[in-house]
């Protein structure tokens, strides 16, 4: 590996040593960052999914807690995520699914029969914003989401499409927001990885990315 570190090191100043190699050039001395999109998976966890990954997930869980429902039984973002107690389902903790270890057979998965695979407590789920409540949102595409969020009129809905866009732009219109990290291909991985880089807020410097394979 050399032009990543090299790079790296050229204008970040830290960074693993790079291979031999006799000069890089170009200009440089434009570039604000360096970025490395590999097609490794996004998340280790079988509850990281796109939203999560790229940070949206968090204003969604806002939003649900704002609902007059919500803020009548005391539920504040946290119980909306499925990554810790509080309104995860407990059955499955967060998962929507058991996995059965077989001893000598493959391991069987086995839709959670206390949640139905909705991933949270029934009192969660009778939360809802526009009629739809958290599961059905993490049901939605992509464009499907941004489209619902972007029509209403709170600032957080549309805060919410905003941080959506990146997904649709680099042609994950089709993915659903709760959809398994672990069901990505490797190229949908790298494309989710450069959505995330592009909603960061200085996303509009110039980077260069570098991409350990075409996607």
């Amino acid at each position: 590996s050399i032009l990543y570190p090299a790079l790296n090191r050229l204008i970040n100043q830290y960074g693993e040593k790079a291979g031999r190699f006799d000069s890089i050039k170009g200009d440089i001395k434009l570039l604000k960052g360096i970025e490395m999109v590999d097609q490794n998976p996004i998340g280790r966890s079988s509850r990281s999914n796109p939203v999560t990954y790229i940070k949206a997930y968090d204003e969604i869980r806002k939003l649900f807690s704002e609902q007059p429902y919500a803020k009548r039984n005391g539920y504040a973002p946290s119980f909306f995520s499925f990554n810790i107690d509080g309104g995860r389902c407990e059955e499955c903790q967060g998962d929507g699914f058991i996995k059965m270890e077989m001893q000598f057979m493959s391991d069987v998965t086995l839709v959670c029969d206390v949640c139905g695979g909705k991933r949270f407590k029934q009192d969660i789920l009778d939360d809802k914003y526009k009629d739809l409540n958290i599961s059905d949102v993490l049901d939605l595409s992509v464009s499907q989401a941004i489209e619902f969020f972007g029509s209403q009129n709170e600032p957080l809905a549309k805060k919410v499409a905003d941080r959506l866009q990146p997904l649709q732009d680099v042609g994950l219109d089709y993915v659903k927001l709760g959809q398994a990290s672990s069901t990505l291909s490797g190229g949908e991985s790298q494309r989710v990885k450069l959505a995330y880089f592009l909603s960061k807020e200085n996303s509009q410097e110039h980077t260069l990315f570098i991409f350990d394979e075409p996607t």
